[in-house]
C-alpha cells in the first residue's frame, strides 16, 4: 500500500484502509517470530558481498528485466472489495505483461485464482507469500552500479507504522532478492518505496517528513539521520523534503501520488482544482512551490510540470477514501500505465500530458476503481527490476 487519498472533501473520515481489523496486531507480533524462523537463509542473503562499483537506485524509465507484483487474498483486510481488487491487480499485471515480464507473488491458496485472472502472460509464483498487494512498499528497491552489477535494498517494511498485519510482507524484499539471485542489504531506515522518489542520477530524492520522520517508523531519529540513511541507501546526494500530511491515511502521505521525477532536474506535481481546499490540496500546492524553488546538485533550478487532477464530483467513485491519482503511474518498457477515473475531460487531458512528457511511450489508462477505493494506485502495486 502506497499512497494517500488526495483532494478528499473537507472533513472526510480517516483515509486509506479504514477497515483495518484487530488482525493487524496479531500480524505485527508474528513478524518477529517469522523472521526468526528464517534466520540463516535471510541472514545469508543480507550478508552476501555486494558487486563492485557505486550502487544507486536508477530512474524508473530505464529498461526493466521484469515487474514484481503481489496478489491479495485477505478478506480481513479487503472485506467485500476483495474480488474487485483482485481483478484490478490482474488487469494491471496483464497490461504490463504486454511490454515486459511480470512476476505475480501469490499465496498457495489463491494461486489458481491469480493464474485464472491474470492469464498465461503473467508468471504466478507461490514461493514468496504475501499479506497484501502493495509491492512498492514491501518489495525490494533494486540498484545498479553502471558496470553490470545489480543488488537490492530493503526498507524494513513495518506495516506503515504497525498499522496492518505484515508478517509475510516484512520478508518480501529479502525473498524477492534471493529469488532474483542478487545481494540484499537492509537500509538504515524504516520506510516504504512509495515514500521516496529518485531521479536516477544520484542527485536529489523527494520524500515527505510526515511519513518518514515519524515515530511510528523511525522513533528517536532526527531528519538529518534519516536523510543520511536514505542517501546511503539510494546513492543520492540530497533529499528534497515536503511536510506532507500526518495521520490522515495509513501511509502518512506518500510522495508518489503527488510528485514524481521525470528526469534529472525535471519533475511533475499533480495539482488540485483551484477550488479544492482540503489538506491534500494544500499539500500538493506546497510541494509544487518547494520543487519550483529546488535546485539540482549542480545548482540548476528544477523544472516542474503540472499534471491536473480530476474533479472528485465527476469521477465514478463516491467512496471518500478513493485515490484518483494520475501521478501514481508506472513506467514499464515502452509504456506509461496510469488510471482513468470517469472525469472524461480530466482523463483525456492527463493522457495527453503524459504522452507529451514521455514521447515514444504508449499511454495505457485503466479503470482501477476497486484498487482506488482501497486508497492505492498502479505505482503502489508495482516494483521494477531494472536491467543491470
Amino acid at each position: 500500500m502506497n499512497d494517500h487519498v488526495v483532494n478528499r472533501p473537507e472533513g472526510a473520515a480517516m483515509g486509506r484502509r479504514r477497515f483495518l481489523t484487530a488482525a493487524a496486531a496479531t500480524g505485527i507480533v508474528a513478524t518477529a517470530g517469522l523472521a526468526a524462523s528464517e534466520g540463516p537463509a535471510r541472514a545469508a542473503s543480507a550478508h552476501r558481498p555486494a558487486a563492485a562499483g557505486t550502487f544507486r537506485v536508477p530512474a524508473e524509465d530505464v529498461r526493466h528485466t521484469r515487474t514484481w507484483m503481489a496478489f491479495p487474498d485477505s478478506s480481513s483486510i479487503w472485506g467485500r472489495t476483495l474480488s474487485g481488487v483482485q481483478s484490478d491487480i490482474a488487469l494491471i499485471a496483464r497490461t504490463i505483461a504486454k511490454y515486459e515480464p511480470v512476476y505475480l507473488c501469490a499465496n498457495s491458496a489463491s494461486a489458481a485464482k491469480a493464474r485464472s485472472l491474470a492469464g498465461p502472460s503473467v508468471t504466478v509464483i507461490t514461493s514468496i507469500p504475501v499479506d497484501d498487494c502493495w509491492m512498492r512498499d514491501s518489495g525490494p528497491v533494486f540498484r545498479t552500479d553502471g558496470a553490470g552489477g545489480l543488488d537490492a535494498i530493503g526498507l524494513n517494511f513495518n506495516g506503515w507504522g504497525n498499522k496492518q498485519a505484515h508478517a509475510r510482507d516484512a520478508l518480501v524484499a529479502g525473498r524477492i532478492a534471493a529469488h532474483a539471485g542478487v545481494p540484499f542489504t537492509a537500509a538504515g531506515v524504516v520506510g516504504e518505496g512509495g515514500a521516496v522518489e529518485q531521479d536516477g542520477a544520484g542527485t536529489p530524492l523527494m520524500a515527505t517528513r510526515s511519513s518518514l520522520v515519524n515515530g511510528n517508523r523511525n522513533p528517536g531519529a532526527s531528519q538529518a539521520q534519516i536523510e543520511a540513511a536514505l542517501r546511503a541507501a539510494y546513492g543520492a546526494s540530497e533529499v528534497i523534503w515536503f511536510d506532507g500530511v500526518v495521520g490522515q491515511d495509513i501511509t502518512d502521505d506518500h510522495v508518489d501520488a503527488t510528485s514524481r521525477f521525470l528526469a534529472p532536474g525535471r519533475a511533475l506535481v499533480q495539482m488540485p482544482l483551484a477550488t479544492d481546499t482540503d489538506v491534500y490540496a494544500k499539500d500538493a500546492r506546497k510541494q509544487y512551490q518547494v520543487l519550483s524553488a529546488a535546485t539540482t546538485a549542480g545548482g540548476t533550478r528544477m523544472a516542474v510540470e503540472k499534471l491536473q487532477g480530476p474533479d472528485y464530483d465527476r469521477i465514478r467513485s463516491t467512496n471518500r477514501d478513493f485515490l484518483a491519482s494520475y501521478a501514481n503511474y508506472y513506467l514499464c518498457n515502452g509504456a506509461v500505465i496510469t488510471g482513468q477515473f470517469g472525469d472524461a475531460g480530466a482523463d483525456t487531458a492527463a493522457r495527453a500530458t503524459l504522452a507529451r512528457l514521455y514521447p515514444g511511450r504508449t499511454v495505457e489508462q485503466l479503470d482501477i476503481d476497486r484498487l482506488g477505493t482501497g486508497g492505492g494506485g498502479i505505482h503502489c502495486v508495482t516494483q521494477q527490476q531494472p536491467v543491470p
